[in-house]
């Protein structure tokens, strides 16, 4: 355990999958958004190349190894996240199943394949450059919520490459972003086909958006019930409960 962990960095459980992953408050932590979008994207059960875009710690890829046996591969930009996801990959026994890239997602196409993966999913930088008030003074989490060396369009336009014709990509983000990502995702020829906002509570304005298209797909978009991760009393409701805990 002391060689897996490094500086202030430790070992949760992700309850539902029944796997861990190696987290840092002070470099990382994952948050509710990918869970939901690794629940949300359709998957092939067996076969298949799946990447998932800016993976962090690689909290998508862990998750969706639960959901199907088809190939892996996660691409981070930071090398201390990528460092950690290869751990949590080693601990767990799935270096079989999946592979990290530390790689830039606007280089890494060519490396993977053009036009080769059946899903691609994705949880960019929230926030523009220039948002400064919203900006974390830890390098670390700017790289990783501001659009400093990836855009929003910059991450559809990848994904795109990526897949075959009839591939899926999966993205989350804020709503306020709801009409660039479906402006995005047309011009580079991905048809939203799932949308699903979620909500903190009832009455609430909703905080993220979950959406799904097809790479050529034919337009047809389908609006999800919402929602709600805390019910009034403040705990979690039984469909995020379930999300998070299993069963």
């Amino acid at each position: 355990m002391q060689n897996l962990l490094k500086d202030d960095e430790r070992l949760d459980y992700l309850l539902a999958e029944s796997l861990r992953i190696i987290q840092s408050p002070s470099v990382f932590s994952f948050s509710l958004d990918a869970v939901l979008l690794a629940k949300f994207v359709n998957v092939p059960h067996h076969k298949g190349t799946i990447v998932d875009l800016c993976s962090g710690n690689g909290v998508i890829p862990l998750f969706l190894s639960a959901r199907t046996n088809a190939k892996i591969i996660g691409v981070e930009l930071q090398e201390r996240l990528f460092d950690m996801a290869e751990r949590s990959i080693t601990y767990n026994n799935l270096q079989h199943q999946i592979t990290m890239l530390h790689d830039d997602v606007k280089q890494v196409t060519p490396k993977i394949g053009i036009e080769q993966c059946d899903v691609v999913t994705c949880n960019p930088p929230y926030f523009l450059a220039h948002e400064q008030s919203e900006k974390n003074t830890n390098e670390h989490y700017t790289i990783a919520r501001h659009e400093i060396h990836l855009t929003l369009e910059e991450a559809v336009y990848a994904a795109s490459r990526l897949l075959k014709q009839g591939g899926k990509a999966a993205f989350v983000h804020r709503p306020g972003r709801f009409v660039d990502i479906i402006a995005a995702m047309r011009k580079y020829n991905i048809e939203p086909k799932r949308v699903q906002f979620i909500y903190p509570k009832e009455g609430k304005e909703a905080n993220i958006l979950l959406i799904e298209g097809i790479k050529y797909g034919k337009p047809d978009l389908k609006i999800l019930p919402p929602l709600y991760v805390y019910t009034k009393e403040g705990e979690y409701t039984k469909e995020v409960s379930e999300i998070l805990y299993g069963e």
